[in-house]
């Protein structure tokens, strides 16, 4: 984690709010992770933009476009913001 964590630097203001935000199905989200390691995503997915496929308990499975392929991440709500 020590190499991850460098890169989060400066991200750390995590919020209730923020952790208690609710997505719908079909929701189009950015993937923003923070330095809090629950759910946390692999850098690899940072500000990739996904869209929201189901919920799994507190977290949510979105699907990333990776180069050609679509993939499957379960990631935290705390990591994840709508998208403009």
């Amino acid at each position: 984690m020590s190499g991850r964590t460098r890169k989060l630097k400066g991200k750390s203001i995590v919020s209730v709010a923020k952790f208690m935000t609710e997505f719908n199905l079909g929701d189009k989200i950015v993937i923003t992770p923070r330095a809090k390691n629950i759910g946390m995503p692999h850098l690899r997915y940072a500000n990739r933009h996904g869209i929201v496929m189901e919920k799994r308990g507190t977290s949510y499975v979105v699907e990333v476009k990776d180069l050609k392929s679509k993939k499957l991440v379960v990631v935290s709500p705390i990591h994840l913001t709508l998208c403009k």
